[in-house]
């Protein structure tokens, strides 16, 4: 297309020609029109000169030109890591902490923005699932919905998967092994979406080390953990690689008694195991049943604004220069000169 504009110089001969023909028979015969529709010489130039340069922008933005633009917006992974410990069954807080985390957890992804991915890890006692990051929120609410109260509580578990999940996503190296959890196991066979993680005792030293991308670990438990990973350490590793932890605490300080296995157990929200391991993974805690404006807390857990290049095609800004060009052209020609052209 850009051929075309080898007619431009045509054009303008065209042009400069029939301009010294009128010129001349103006000097032979005398003005064919009156002469305040002539104008200074200069410009009656200008009109004929931005159409010129109208054309000549249409004919490139017919070419369809691309051109690499820096665009600010919310980019990021999002790893939403649910407890799914016995304790989550609690009703201090109604319905439960089990369906309040997973009522906060639908409207934070129904409030994400498409370059958001979010994926989810379900840890407990007896093993860990895991939803590979997707921006498809149909995926994200089906998994939620798939959740329950099991056995047992790890938060370094649950850590560990999430960086784990985090470096599988962005491609970065990791030695995996198959899961020897079977209730692990027989989760991934359900749900065919899901990803193998390493066992934990073989988390920690599997993850992968290099540049983790923009991405932030939130947890959504009532802070027990009763399993051996420590999840400082756990929240040093995500430190480490730059991924931001924060955590929504469900249930109350008073607690509740559960009856488990035919023995009563008395459990509570634990705020400072969830501070301190937000003040170790650069985060923020939130106490789910205090924030009065749940919106204000999902835009701080979202990953930050970054500037990104890409590819941006130009015709349809080159197309609407060159209309305002056109139309400038003729309101002058119509002012100075009377006629379109």
């Amino acid at each position: 297309m850009l051929l075309f504009l080898l007619i431009i110089p045509v054009i303008v001969g065209m042009y400069l020609w029939l301009d010294r023909r009128r010129r001349s028979a103006t000097a032979r015969f005398g003005p064919m029109q009156p002469a305040s529709n002539q104008g200074p010489a200069l410009r009656r130039h200008i009109p004929a000169g931005l159409f010129l340069l109208g054309l000549v922008i249409i004919l490139i933005a017919l070419a369809r030109p691309h051109a690499e633009v820096k665009l600010p917006r919310v980019e990021g992974t999002v790893i939403l890591v649910f407890d799914v410990s016995a304790s989550m069954g609690a009703q201090d807080v109604e319905p439960s902490r089990m369906e309040s985390s997973k009522t906060t957890a639908r409207e934070f992804i129904n409030s994400q923005p498409e370059t958001v991915k979010i994926g989810i890890v379900s840890f407990s006692g007896s093993g860990f699932a895991v939803q590979t990051p997707t921006s498809d929120k149909n995926i994200l609410l089906a998994a939620i919905d798939r959740l329950e109260p099991n056995k047992g509580t790890s938060l370094g578990q649950g850590i560990l998967a999430a960086l784990n999940t985090i470096a599988v996503d962005a491609g970065l190296k990791t030695a995996q092994k198959p899961l020897t959890n079977e209730a692990s196991a027989s989760q991934e066979t359900e749900q065919e979406s899901e990803q193998r993680v390493p066992p934990e005792a073989d988390l920690l030293a599997q993850l992968p080390e290099g540049e983790y991308p923009s991405s932030v670990i939130v947890i959504l438990s009532d802070g027990e953990d009763n399993q051996s990973i420590n999840p400082i350490e756990a929240a040093q590793a995500a430190a480490d690689r730059r991924v931001r932890i924060d955590a929504l605490g469900f249930g109350t300080t008073a607690g509740a008694t559960l009856e488990l296995d035919g023995f009563l157990v008395h459990t509570a929200l634990n705020e400072a195991m969830l501070q301190h391991i937000t003040q170790v993974g650069g985060g923020t805690y939130y106490s789910a049943a205090s924030q009065g404006d749940p919106q204000a807390v999902y835009a701080n857990l979202t990953p930050h604004l970054v500037v990104k290049s890409e590819k941006m095609e130009l015709t349809a800004l080159l197309a609407g220069a060159s209309i305002v060009v056109l139309l400038v052209g003729s309101v002058f020609s119509l002012l100075w000169l009377n006629r379109l052209v």
